[in-house]
């Protein structure tokens, strides 16, 4: 141990130096390996997620943009053709072929016109009359209420105008008249509407008889004598409470009950029965006429079927006959009408 102490003593210094030079090779090699590490390029750092509200909700990953759907934008169906709209306006008439189960009143509320309109515009084939309709006839339709008219020698807008209850203005700037307003001649021949015209119908009625005179020939136009008296309240006349046809209004006086062949038929309030009539009977068929003698009175046409006779005296609701075709009618129905002081009423304005 003395001579180890007294081996340091001696080489005190040799010691020293060694150690020191130790010391700075271990910096040198330490410092190496830190700055070869420094060059490389950093490892990323994970991203820290946002707090969300919803700690507890599953992370859907969204899906890579690879591939053909990544290059596509919301899809569309090519259209070569431009859709019109149904409703763009129209200023020249068009034709209609009549089908099995049209009516004057459908045929114009389909077009979003006028039932008189579609009447007016075609007398030629109907006569004014809604039940002269067919399956198979072909019906101008207008492209507008009102009067559609052809033009005759030696007419002129103010007498035109004047006929139709129109405005001159409406006439000449109506775009499918094509009236030139710097002359505004119409030529002889030619078809011209006439907006918001109007006309009388040339009707087709079976007259209003009262129980005093009979509508029948075989009871020598006698008077019937007493009889039920209405109470003015009326009921449905027929089973069913809907139309089959036509509606009321200034072409069509009545209303056609849908009725099938041999449908009930009942006084529709008690009264005498004033006509019942087989035959055409201007278009009406058979009829039956109930004279309710409160200034009421009502008609039943194209039955198939009469059951009371001339000056029976009837109860409201009674069977009286039975629903048919009969007359100009198309399709089986029950035509009702009623009649005060001889005028036409709306049957919907009494009925319940």
């Amino acid at each position: 141990m003395a001579k180890l102490s007294s081996f340091f003593q001696t080489n005190r210094f040799g010691v020293i130096s060694w150690a020191v030079t130790a010391v700075l090779v271990a910096g040198m090699v330490v410092g190496a390996v830190l700055w070869k590490k420094s060059a490389a390029l950093p490892e990323a750092l994970s991203p820290i997620p946002t707090a969300s509200s919803n700690k507890g909700a599953p992370q859907i990953p969204m899906p890579a943009l690879v591939g053909k759907e990544s290059f596509e934008a919301i899809g569309r169906e090519i259209q070569i053709k431009t859709n019109i709209p149904a409703d763009k306006p129209r200023y020249q008439p068009e034709d209609y072929r009549v089908v099995h189960g049209d009516s004057i009143f459908a045929i114009a509320e389909s077009f979003k016109l006028k039932p008189e309109t579609i009447l007016w515009a075609n007398y030629d084939v109907l006569q004014d009359d809604p039940h002269s309709l067919k399956p198979g006839q072909i019906l101008k339709i207008p492209p507008t209420d009102g009067i559609y008219y052809q033009w005759k020698e030696n007419d002129t807008l103010d007498g035109v105008a004047s006929e139709f209850k129109a405005s001159i203005d409406d006439i000449l700037n109506y775009p499918g008249n094509d009236i030139d307003l710097t002359n505004p001649k119409v030529d002889s021949g030619s078809w011209v509407m006439v907006p918001g015209g109007q006309r009388e119908f040339v009707q087709w009625l079976v007259p209003t008889v009262a129980k005093g005179a009979s509508g029948t020939s075989s009871t020598n136009q006698s008077a019937c004598s007493g009889g039920a008296v209405g109470s003015g309240g009326f009921a449905w006349p027929a089973d069913n409470h809907f139309l089959s046809g036509n509606d009321y209004w200034s072409g069509h006086l009545g209303i056609d009950i849908a009725d099938g062949e041999g449908g009930a038929v009942y006084a529709a309030d008690s009264g005498v029965v004033s006509m019942a009539q087989g035959g055409y009977n201007y278009g009406y068929g058979n009829v039956i006429q109930i004279d309710h003698g409160n200034g009421y009175s009502t008609i039943y046409a194209h039955l198939s079927r009469i059951g009371v006779g001339v000056c029976a005296s009837v109860s409201a609701g009674q069977w009286i006959g039975a629903a048919g075709n009969t007359g100009n009618s198309e399709g089986a129905h029950l035509h009702f009408e009623v009649r005060q002081n001889g005028g036409f009423i709306n049957p919907w304005f009494v009925l319940p």
